[in-house]
């Protein structure tokens, strides 16, 4: 787009003043084109608005993350991209499916016995692994981090808490016979 201008990055260090000033300038110029990325990749236009909105929000508190020399709006959508994939995958996480049977089971207003007894398969699943994958599980799939974030928290590498990931989903679907 020959003639459009990229917000220049100003001085973020200087701080949250500056930062918000740089996100409000990023938000007006590439706020619909990370909708857009957003809406493709969830399919699901309020799930894109509030992606979007957690998009910027994680701009900001990542802000001394950008590199001048990187476009800011390659940047936007790189976490964008990120945060949608999470996401995504999230919803599909294998535990995910015995909430939704249960909710669809209980009767409107019971919160009883079902409650306590998918807490307790949750509770059970997580009793099987070791605190720290226990700790991976629920930043990543309750809480909505990202692997980076994740392996950040845990001191650990990114594929170490893909591996443990992978390891608990397979668990999760040997105990409830998910194919």
């Amino acid at each position: 787009m020959a003639g459009t201008t990229q917000p220049a990055l100003k001085v973020i260090d200087g701080g949250q003043k500056d930062r918000r000033a740089f996100l409000r300038e990023l938000y007006t110029v590439h706020g619909g084109s990370v909708y857009g990325r957003c809406r493709y990749l969830l399919k699901d236009a309020s799930k894109a608005e509030d992606a979007m909105q957690e998009v910027f929000a994680r701009a900001l508190t990542h802000s001394d993350a950008f590199r001048a020399e990187t476009s800011p709006l390659a940047w936007l959508m790189k976490i964008a991209t990120h945060h949608c994939l999470n996401q995504l995958r999230a919803e599909r996480a294998p535990w995910r499916r015995w909430f939704e049977r249960d909710e669809k089971a209980r009767p409107e207003g019971d919160r009883g016995a079902q409650a306590m007894e998918t807490r307790e398969l949750v509770r059970s699943l997580l009793s099987k692994v070791d605190p720290e994958t226990q700790a991976a599980v629920v930043h990543y799939w309750v809480d909505g981090m990202t692997l980076e974030e994740v392996a950040a928290l845990l001191e650990r590498s990114v594929p170490t808490v893909r591996k443990r990931l992978e390891r608990f989903a397979a668990l999760t679907n040997e105990e409830l016979k998910v194919p």
